[in-house]
């Protein structure tokens, strides 16, 4: 017999977290636009999901996250809480777009599911624990002080640098030639411009950096030349990483059978949670196109749910899982992720394992629907 929970109410809250300057190539964020939202049920736990608003990105920002929040509550007033593909066509059939603020309703119903099951999500989803190591973010400035910090980085214990360009194709090839040379030759580089550069600018800067021992090259141009990403393939001697070009599985199709990507990044942000996510990254595994985990500027807790997803998703070959390590100055979780140095875990916890520190919470702008 089918089983239902129901939904009584929901909790939706604006989850600012103060943080450094944190610089790409389309804007710098001050702080992490997030939000949490918790899903009550009538079978007496709720689930937690939580997003981070990426406005240069994904174009919602903290305040269009929280309107639609309230919007998608009423929505979900006294319905079945395990029909997530359900719940979720109610939110499409609502409002196009808005994966970011979707993402975070999605994860609360997953985190309801495998709590409602006994079972940590990864376990939920069928996936097994693995090692994990995320990579670990330069934002843009000059190139000195960049080389600076991946130099400080490397003493750290990271293995893996994540160099964002983009501004200047120029600079940013003195950019990557400061910092292979602080650094040395082994250390794994992969590079996002996030979308900063021309056709021109993207050939121009990957050739220069083609013996410069770049993994992979994320983004390089604005989504509106998709239709010159096969052609940048055949020019660059650096692999080629779809980011903001898949929001969903039909964008990665598109992107795979026009051979305009080597590899896709996954972000719950852009996707609209892990129901889409799952598929983005079980079409590409039939391709042969390797993914990497990714995200925006979320807290513990939604990287929590990332980590369970990695888990569960064997095609996901490479981790940037650093969201909590980018100058957040205060941590508004417990429990869920832990870290090793660059090192992620988590303890099998029913669930997803992560909620907002009570203390935390007490502060932040809240409304029950």
């Amino acid at each position: 017999m089918q089983q239902h929970i129901y939904i009584k109410h929901i909790d939706i809250y604006r989850f600012s977290i103060a943080m450094e300057p944190f610089t790409i190539a389309t804007g710098t964020m001050r702080y992490a636009q997030n939000v949490l939202i918790r899903i009550h049920t009538d079978a007496g736990f709720y689930g937690v999901g939580e997003c981070s608003a990426f406005p240069m990105i994904v174009g919602e920002t903290q305040d269009t996250c929280l309107a639609m929040a309230r919007d998608f509550a009423k929505l979900w007033d006294s319905q079945d809480a395990l029909d997530i593909p359900a719940r979720m066509q109610q939110l499409h059939d609502f409002t196009a777009g808005n994966y970011t603020i979707k993402s975070a309703f999605d994860m609360a119903l997953y985190d309801i599911a495998a709590k409602n099951a006994g079972l940590p999500l990864y376990k939920f989803l069928g996936g097994q624990k693995r090692e994990v190591e995320t990579d670990i973010t330069i934002g843009i400035a000059d190139p000195e002080a960049m080389a600076q910090k991946a130099i400080k980085f490397k003493e750290g214990g990271a293995t893996i640098l994540k160099v964002k360009l983009g501004k200047d194709a120029q600079q940013d090839v003195e950019r990557m030639k400061k910092i292979r040379q602080a650094i040395g030759p082994q250390m794994l580089i992969r590079i996002d411009a996030n979308q900063g550069w021309s056709f021109d600018d993207a050939v121009y800067a990957l050739q220069a950096m083609g013996d410069l021992g770049v993994e992979f090259c994320e983004q390089p141009m604005r989504t509106w030349y998709n239709s010159r990403l096969p052609q940048l393939m055949q020019l660059s001697p650096v692999k080629i990483m779809a980011d903001e070009s898949v929001y969903s599985h039909h964008d990665a199709r598109q992107q795979i059978e026009s051979g305009s990507c080597h590899y896709i990044n996954i972000k719950l942000a852009k996707s609209g949670g892990i129901l889409e996510a799952l598929k983005i990254h079980d079409l590409a595994a039939e391709h042969q196109v390797p993914c990497m985990m990714g995200g925006m500027l979320e807290s513990r807790i939604a990287l929590s749910a990332k980590l369970h997803l990695v888990y569960s998703c064997p095609n996901i070959k490479f981790f940037d899982m650093d969201t909590c390590m980018l100058g957040h100055l205060e941590d508004p979780c417990v429990d869920g992720v832990t870290h090793n140095g660059y090192h992620l875990h988590i303890n099998d916890t029913p669930g997803i394992g992560a909620d907002a520190d009570p203390e935390f919470l007490d502060k932040c702008e809240h409304w029950r629907v």
